[in-house]
Parts: C-alpha cells; structure tokens; sequence
C-alpha cells in the first residue's frame, strides 16, 4: 500500500472522498478511462470545498487502495474466509459491489460447473499424504 505523500487519511476525509466516489457520474467517468487525472482533480476540487487538502494524485493514490483493498477482502469473503475485513468495506461494496457482480455474471459461463471437481480432486489427494 503506497503512502499518500507522507500524510495519513483521516477517517473524515476518506469519508468524504468516498460520498464523492458514490456519485454516479464520477463512476462512470471511472469506468470509462484510463487516463483519469482529470476525473480526481475534480475529487481535490470537491475535497477542497469540504476543507480537505488533497491533490489529485493522492486522491487517485487513495482510490486505487481502497478499491484494491476492498477486491482483496471480497475475495476473501468469497471464498469463504471471514477474518478479512476492512474499514469502509460497506460504503465500497454499495460502490463496487454492483460492477463485481456485473463482471461475475459476464465471466460465468461454465467455469463454475469445473471447480467443483477440481477442488473434490484436489481435497481427495490432500487427504491421503
């Protein structure tokens, strides 16, 4: 996890850089580039008037790791684990939860019918050393 230049977030000012990413409109503006930095100088821009100094890099350093963040606990969760957790973790998945499942939905065209076999075959030789 990378450092935000030096100055940890604050709970109020993470609070207030996700109400910005909740925005429909942001998302969307996300989802649909690469080159983003204008997008998050839009996030300081807002973080400012809420009297939060941050500039567009640390917004975008702060973005990537709670989304990464988040992927790696819902993962977790996934597959069953619940000793990941994280802070914020239901703000993110109101956010990222609709596109993870959009996404699950796409990528779901058979591969779960394997699984189960794998993870039999693989249980089975576990149990026999």
């Amino acid at each position: 996890v990378a450092n935000e230049g030096g100055k940890h977030w604050t709970v109020n000012e993470v609070r207030a850089l996700i109400r910005i990413w909740s925005d429909k409109n942001i998302q969307q503006q996300l989802e649909g580039t690469v080159r983003n930095k204008r997008i998050f100088e839009q996030f300081a821009a807002r973080l400012q008037k809420f009297g939060i100094d941050r500039d567009w890099k640390q917004c975008r350093t702060k973005y990537k790791n709670l989304k990464h963040e988040y992927k790696s606990v819902k993962s977790a969760q996934d597959s069953g684990s619940t000793s990941k957790s994280m802070k914020f973790f239901n703000e993110l998945d109101a956010i990222l939860g609709h596109s993870a499942m959009e996404q699950a939905s796409k990528s779901d065209n058979g591969e779960s019918e394997r699984t189960p076999e794998w993870t039999e075959a693989k249980s089975e030789k576990d149990s026999i050393g």
